[in-house]
């Protein structure tokens, strides 16, 4: 279990290890906004709720346009585990075939690293593409690709408790966790 750290305007920031969670609120940079039920962490001087969700004492200044860096777990979050060629996912494909990361415009041929520029691909698909541009050999991702908001992330890759996602439709609105119900 993790928990959701929030700044000190209440907006979600990330989900921290509860050891953490517990250092920054024994160091009074944080306080306990809501515990994990009736679990108590004890020690020999302590006993401090087990916390589900922090906010820090402190404002803690976000860049306004978050990025996350392009990475296999978020990426294959964000295009739902599936190939965005063939639509296959993991379960769907043969033995020694695996999901991988696709660049629509090649490394090699000036394309970069970016969320606008890389798909999930089984393996299938990403050798018969090759080194080619998706248009050269007639492929075409299903979903264009974007880059995707920090939440949907943390939604699709980690699983949020019922109060912790409180805090995240407190911050981003209802819309939010409907949009993320759907990854």
């Amino acid at each position: 279990m993790r928990c959701l750290a929030l700044n000190a305007s209440y907006e979600p920031l990330t989900l921290v290890p509860v050891r953490r969670a517990l250092r920054l609120v024994i160091d009074g940079k944080a306080e306990i906004v809501e515990a994990e039920g009736d679990h108590v962490i004890r020690s020999e001087w302590l006993h401090i709720p087990r916390p589900a969700v922090i906010r820090l004492i402190r404002f803690v200044h976000v860049p306004r346009r978050f990025r996350r860096q392009v990475t296999n777990t978020f990426l294959f979050a964000r295009d739902d585990y599936r190939c965005q060629y063939c639509q296959r996912t993991q379960a769907d494909l043969r033995h020694r075939e695996c999901l991988t990361r696709d660049h629509l415009v090649p490394l090699s041929r000036g394309g970069e690293n970016t969320w606008a520029n890389v798909v999930t691909a089984c393996s299938r698909c990403n050798t018969r593409k090759g080194n080619r541009l998706a248009e050269e050999c007639g492929m075409r991702p299903i979903v264009a690709p974007q880059e995707p908001h920090f939440v949907h992330l943390a939604w699709a890759v980690r699983r949020l408790s019922s109060i912790q996602s409180k805090y995240i439709r407190m911050f981003y609105g209802k819309d939010a966790l409907q949009a993320l119900s759907g990854l």
